[in-house]
């Protein structure tokens, strides 16, 4: 296995942007456990005091020890490496030759780190791409337009409606800025706090570029010039039953609070498809909050086929991308203090988004048989 520094990557090269947050200091993630010893035995101590004359001493083969069962074999961590050298090749097989000097392009404008200051990593971003490229192309048939309105260079919120149980809306959006933006772009995600909560799923997130949102993350991506997507309705937003879907709840505020704290501008996007992807007939909430989760759905196939019945229609999606709005333009002195004002702003935007949404919708609607 090739050595690595601190962070992870070659020796005596530290990230500018800091260490992995997620590192156990010395390199090793907390969830790879490296076993030191082949065998787990239990075996009674040698008595360190001397038998007393007259008692007959112990001979060894009567002191047999405790049996666990097989030894446990060692997690090697070289297995650890084939096995991502394995995924690498994987993604290089999945990846076109364009799609690679995309990446390249965002990789390239992080710098030589191994980790963001929030736990981005290029190589499993990389990966990840591989895999969801393949839904975007030929599961949900992604179309898009609208890329022109995205900057170049600068951070920009992307606020978008939000729509099936499992987040391919989001997944779909990054991977399109990737895909079709020029310059390409990388999205960062912002998602809900109760998906930190779930193991490897919190892990996977980070790696891939996407934060659970709290005030200080959201800032710390704009500051740093990022695409930050924001889906206003929140939970709201994937509890929607088939009856409402494509119908929008009511936006929070917060991102139209930080887009006037960084003076960046606010692009609507509206996404087609995820309302369909997974229609709820019904939502059990008391077991959903019993269980701790945002929703328990009844839907056509879940809980019937199980976890299985989750799992999204393929279902064509369409992305649109609008004209930003620029609010921080009207208040040269600094953000406004006042709530109404905030909730106003949040409200246009809203609009827009389902003014956008409903045109598609329409379009889809008249091409049906």
């Amino acid at each position: 296995m090739k050595p690595t520094g601190s962070h992870g990557g070659p020796p005596g090269e530290e990230p500018s942007l800091g260490s992995d947050p997620f590192s156990s200091g010395d390199g090793t993630l907390p969830y790879l456990i490296r076993l030191r010893e082949r065998n787990l035995r239990l075996v009674p101590a040698e008595s360190s005091e001397a038998p007393e004359l007259g008692e007959p001493a112990h001979p060894p083969e009567r002191r047999k020890p405790i049996d666990l069962g097989p030894p446990v074999p060692e997690v090697s961590l070289d297995d650890a490496d084939d096995a991502a050298s394995w995924l690498d090749r994987l993604a290089g097989l999945a990846l076109e030759r364009e799609d690679e000097e995309r990446i390249q392009q965002i990789a390239t404008s992080f710098g030589p780190v191994a980790y963001d200051a929030l736990g981005l990593n290029s190589r499993t971003s990389r990966r990840a791409f591989a895999a969801f490229k393949l839904l975007y192309s030929h599961y949900f048939r992604v179309e898009s337009s609208g890329h022109q309105v995205l900057p170049e260079k600068e951070g920009a919120i992307l606020a978008a409606n939000h729509g099936g149980l499992l987040p391919f809306d989001g997944a779909m959006t990054v991977v399109d800025c990737i895909a079709k933006a020029n310059p390409p772009r990388m999205v960062r995600s912002i998602v809900e706090r109760w998906a930190g909560t779930l193991p490897f799923v919190n892990i996977f997130y980070a790696r891939v570029g996407q934060v659970i949102g709290t005030r200080d993350n959201f800032r710390n991506l704009l500051s740093r010039n990022q695409l930050v997507l924001v889906f206003p309705e929140g939970v709201e937003g994937i509890r929607k039953k088939a009856a409402d879907r494509y119908v929008l709840r009511e936006f929070h505020l917060g991102f139209v609070e930080e887009s006037l704290l960084h003076r960046v501008p606010i692009i609507p996007v509206a996404i087609i498809g995820a309302d369909d992807q997974t229609p709820i007939l019904y939502d059990i909430k008391p077991l959903a909050k019993l269980l701790g989760l945002p929703v328990f759905p009844i839907t056509p196939t879940f809980p019937l086929f199980g976890p299985l019945g989750l799992l999204p229609y393929p279902v064509k999606y369409q992305i649109r991308y609008g004209e930003p709005f620029r609010f921080y333009e009207e208040f040269p002195d600094g953000p406004t203090q006042d709530p109404a004002a905030v909730r106003y702003m949040a409200d246009q935007v809203r609009r827009r988004v389902q003014e956008m949404v409903d045109r598609d919708v329409l379009a889809r609607r008249k091409q049906e048989p």
